[in-house]
């Protein structure tokens, strides 16, 4: 059985990252916020944990710098928000939403450069 819920002991174990060093990412990838419990332990959720390893792979085997990681992750995340979903029986007024959703989203990145 699943777990819904992972200590940063575990998270550790099975990302074979130091808690510390997860403690420091969480500073440094504000994607990475796992929720605390009322008595201020970490609880991570498997979004979380893909994350990291993510964060590992970016940091440790292609050799990103922290902040190169981090503009990585925010192209990543770009590259979802365009990845909509246009098949099966719509109407023309979804359509025309998610296009304006598109251009906001084009218009946002053209302002940042």
């Amino acid at each position: 059985m699943k777990k819904t819920y992972y200590t940063i002991s575990e998270v550790s174990e099975m990302t074979d990252v130091k808690p510390y060093v997860l403690r420091y990412w969480e500073k440094e990838f504000h994607e990475l916020s796992p929720r605390k419990h009322s008595s201020g332990r970490r609880m991570y959720i498997a979004d979380d944990i893909e994350l990291i390893r993510e964060i590992k792979y970016l940091l440790y085997e292609r050799e990103f710098t922290i902040s190169g990681a981090n503009k990585e992750l925010k192209s990543k995340e770009r590259n979802k928000q365009l990845d909509i979903d246009f098949t099966g029986n719509r109407d023309n007024g979804y359509i025309i939403s998610q296009l304006k959703d598109i251009k906001k989203i084009l218009e946002g990145n053209a302002n940042e450069k």
